[in-house]
């Protein structure tokens, strides 16, 4: 992936300044906090203070937009605004590989559904992002709690007491409370993170300069924090929580030095690190924990032995850099993300070509996730949309969320109830919920 140095805040995929001067900050997409927040010193908790700037399902029902975007005061409509955005987005590439002929094998898709109904959306917490190209920042635990990322702080939501809590704060010094091997011998401060997931009260964070965090929700302080690597490019750039054959909880970080790190959840020590030929930007379990989706700066896309590190398959098709993937629950089947604009489904019993090529709306796949009975895939683009597919009718149904701003991350509620968006934007930055409808009800629906 693209390393950029000295860099605050993310990079924009696109400039809206050439819009109206009344709606710059909006879908800006670098959500530039004022210097004085920057450190993001919250009090341990803090009450819905401005309901006005939230938006109910019964205010959207009545016409509010569910961003709280006031269209009424611009000088032009939403719709006017949405295809100027359409026509003027660049998408970032790394390759120069022609695009042209992609729409061709791109599978026929409904966009007429609706599987998540909006519930609700609050701007007290926002979300933010560090690199344009690395938006694995928000994680939904139960359909009433969502972590996310607000500047130097790991911050928790919980929409049944419509409040939020600072977790984190990586602005202040932070010292493991229980030495491991490996543990830093100087406290790490000011970290940019970079990437995120949270599973069974263990949170992970990865930094800017190759940090790696952990962090037990239901214990003070961090249990572990070390720097993963010295190299000049060292982001990590993703992180993955998992339990191997023996039922052991691992942690496997891939960074932009090439290598993956598979790490002890108890211990903390490293068991096993793979070198790959390019940089990697993101991976993950197959349900068995047996193989493991290695994707980088490469067109293809690798799966390899999670013991070992031994590749398996290389799976091509793809025409640009990959930052995205997820395993449906069945197992048989993994979505890779791409800058090419598209998802690809892959079955790994004939992995030749694959199954079905799914197109976004504007610009890359940055983000998948499959809810845990596999009835439904996401995918989030860097701003704007993120699009729900119906996985049992062969991924041809989807819903399409139209919204404005850059998306730090997504993620469905573990018993797939709620869907989490998280928005970062200098005047807009939000966290959108949707619920799902109450006349879907899809079990066990595996492709």
């Amino acid at each position: 992936m693209e390393q950029f140095q000295n860099l605050e805040l993310e990079y924009v995929d696109d400039d809206f300044s050439n819009f109206e001067n009344d709606f710059v900050s909006m879908g800006s997409g670098s959500d530039s906090a004022d210097d004085d927040f920057m450190d993001s010193d919250f009090e341990d908790d803090f009450e819905v203070i401005k309901p006005k700037t939230d938006t109910s399902a019964s205010e959207a029902r009545n016409g509010k937009d569910i961003q709280g975007i006031p269209w009424e005061k611009m000088n032009f409509t939403r719709q006017q605004y949405r295809e100027s955005r359409l026509k003027q987005y660049k998408n970032y590439e790394n390759l120069s590989a022609s695009l042209r002929d992609l729409d061709e094998n791109c599978k026929e898709v409904d966009k007429g559904h609706n599987f998540y109904d909006f519930q609700f959306n609050t701007r007290l917490v926002k979300s933010t992002i560090v690199h344009f190209q690395l938006r694995n920042l928000l994680w939904s635990t139960t359909k009433h709690d969502v972590y996310l990322m607000q500047n130097y702080s790991v911050m928790h939501w919980s929409s049944l007491k419509k409040k939020g809590k600072e977790v984190l704060n990586v602005a202040k010094p932070i010292t493991p409370t229980l030495k491991h091997p490996g543990s830093v011998a100087q406290p790490l401060s000011r970290v940019q993170i970079s990437t995120m997931t949270v599973k069974d009260h263990l949170l992970v964070a990865g930094g800017f300069q190759g940090e790696l965090f952990c962090k037990y929700l239901n214990q003070p302080g961090v249990a572990f924090c070390t720097k993963l690597s010295n190299d000049e490019n060292a982001i990590t750039n993703a992180v993955d929580i998992y339990d191997d054959a023996s039922g052991a909880t691992r942690v496997v970080a891939a960074n932009n030095d090439a290598q993956v790190r598979v790490i002890d959840a108890v211990k903390f020590t490293c068991l096993n690190r793979f070198a790959f030929p390019w940089s990697v930007n993101n991976t993950s379990l197959s349900p068995d924990a047996r193989m493991l989706a290695v994707l980088g700066d490469s067109a293809d896309c690798l799966i390899a032995d999670s013991q070992s590190g031994k590749i398996i398959s290389t799976l091509r098709g793809h025409l640009d850099y990959s930052f995205a993937s997820a395993w449906h629950p069945n197992g048989f089947i993994l979505a890779t993300g791409n800058q090419d604009k598209t998802c690809r489904l892959w079955d790994v019993r004939n992995l030749s070509e694959s199954l079905s090529v799914l197109k976004g709306r504007m610009g890359a796949i940055r983000t998948i996730r499959f809810t845990s009975d596999g009835g439904f895939m996401a995918m989030a683009e860097p701003a704007d949309f993120v699009h729900v597919f119906d996985a049992r009718s062969g991924y041809v149904n989807v819903q399409e969320i139209d919204l404005f701003g850059e998306i730090a991350g997504i993620s469905f509620s573990p018993d797939t109830e709620a869907l989490f968006v998280g928005v970062a934007d200098r005047k807009y930055g939000c966290l959108l919920e949707f619920n799902r409808r109450s006349d879907h009800h899809y079990t066990d629906c595996f492709f």
